[in-house]
């Protein structure tokens, strides 16, 4: 049974509580990352799966690409509306849904013959399933659940895609070979449903839920708490459980669209998108098979990736609990559009040691940016700061949308990829500038503190 509070005119008092040796929120994290392993699956198909299918039906890369566009879309579109959702019904119920979903439309995957259905399974159940798990889940879990760390939890959840990229994606290449595509799409199905009965049991919505405070926050003396001030700070609490989830979500937009900030990052993190879903998740298998690398070895270099890309996420939520996001996020773009623009000169059909070491780079750099993002989100907009980062993910997968059609088509327009590999490049130096750029944190025109008049 839960606690009950005794409520005077000035103070709650909180009943003792033993010391917790294991803070619950640790639990929670644990099972959001393993829930982002599962959604993750996906994220690894596309570019081993393009190939096949092309073979089987004969439909052309821009086709292909349309599809991921369409998942990509939806993926972004859909994430400010499901942190708003997960404000309104729980973190948990929109989790277990959105894993569903994903299951469901890889699932039916197997049983597609024209290009229609493609933009059914790949683009729509799939992306409405991966936009409720996008990396806004992990700010509004790091959000509701620490205040201390809170960097480092987002730069762990946040390389639970990273992860999940990695443990697929050499099975997915294997399996796409032999014995062929469609049991690669089942085993995407198995692993996100797999961890669905872990998120219904583990995964709860807010520390209140179990009596507890926030990992980090510390009650004032005496166990008592000013009287209306909540157990947690979780995006319930602060929203309002009864709010339109859909109506917040517009509300917040509306807010935030009022603030230069909120600009700038939706800039940068749509060049963010265009340089790693779009372009490298979808286009860098095909364009290695284009210089004679066989797909499985390519699909091996991402892999490689996807490992470095947990060292960079997680080493970049600590240095963002340290240093200015804003110079983190510049730095981290220009590495990117550097290697972008060799990565031309070192495709070729073997593996060099030149390409292990761009492989190296981009992994620390792929989604390094998410931590300082969503702290300059936090910090600027307060409690509401998830449903603003989501708005921010919707530009970075609209970013990527782009980039994956535009790239499919410079490839069936020129019969390469590098002028697609230059232009991202380019791009990364304007995302490095508009980061720098940004103003800090501190004067009254730069934050929109939560419930501001619309």
């Amino acid at each position: 049974m839960k606690a009950r509070l005794e409520v005077s005119d000035s103070v709650v008092t909180r009943p003792h509580r033993r010391p917790r040796r294991f803070h619950p929120a640790w639990t929670v994290a644990a099972v959001a990352f393993l829930a982002l392993v599962g959604a993750a699956g996906f994220r690894a198909a596309p570019g081993v799966l393009m190939v096949p299918l092309q073979q089987e039906f004969g439909w052309s890369t821009t086709v292909l690409s349309a599809a991921v566009s369409i998942n990509l879309v939806l993926f972004g579109l859909t994430a400010p509306f499901a942190a708003a959702l997960m404000e309104r019904f729980g973190i948990r119920a929109v989790t277990a849904i959105a894993l569903v979903l994903i299951g469901t439309g890889s699932a039916l995957t197997v049983l597609v013959n024209q290009s229609w259905q493609i933009l059914l399974t790949w683009g729509l159940l799939i992306g409405l399933g991966t936009g409720s798990m996008a990396l806004v889940f992990a700010a509004t879990v790091a959000n509701t659940w620490f205040v201390k760390s809170r960097g480092l939890v987002i730069g762990i959840l946040t390389a639970g895609s990273a992860a999940g990229q990695l443990v697929f994606l050499p099975f997915i290449a294997m399996l796409a070979q032999d014995p062929g595509w469609r049991q690669a799409s089942l085993l995407i199905a198995a692993g996100a449903l797999a961890v669905v009965p872990l998120v219904l049991k583990f995964l709860k919505n807010s520390p209140a839920d179990v009596g507890a405070l926030p990992y980090g926050e510390t009650a004032p003396a005496g166990g008592a708490l000013p009287a209306g001030e909540a157990l947690s700070e979780s995006p319930v609490d602060e929203a309002g459980p009864r709010s339109n989830a859909a109506v917040r979500a517009l509300q917040v937009l509306k807010r935030a669209s009022r603030v230069r900030t909120f600009w700038a990052l939706v800039a940068g993190f749509a060049i963010c998108g265009a340089t790693t879903n779009g372009l490298i998740g979808t286009h860098f298998i095909p364009s290695a098979h284009d210089h004679g690398m066989p797909e499985t070895t390519a699909a091996g270099l991402l892999a490689v990736v996807g490992i470095f890309d947990i060292v960079g996420t997680i080493a970049s939520g600590w240095l963002t609990d340290r240093f200015n996001p804003r110079i983190l996020l510049a730095v981290y773009y220009q590495f990117r559009g550097i290697g972008l623009l060799v990565l031309p000169l070192l495709l070729s059909s073997e593996v060099q040691p030149s390409m292990i070491v761009f492989v190296v780079i981009y992994g620390l750099d792929w989604v390094a940016t998410v931590p300082p993002t969503a702290a300059i989100c936090r910090e600027t907009f307060g409690a509401d700061g998830s449903v603003v980062f989501g708005w921010v993910f919707a530009a970075h997968q609209l970013g990527a949308a782009a980039a994956a059609l535009g790239a499919g088509a410079i490839r069936d327009a020129t019969g390469q990829y590098t002028y697609a590999w230059f232009g991202a490049a380019a791009m990364c130096t304007i995302a490095a500038v508009i980061s720098a750029t940004i103003r800090k944190h501190g004067s009254s025109r730069e934050t929109v503190p939560a419930g501001a008049a619309a």
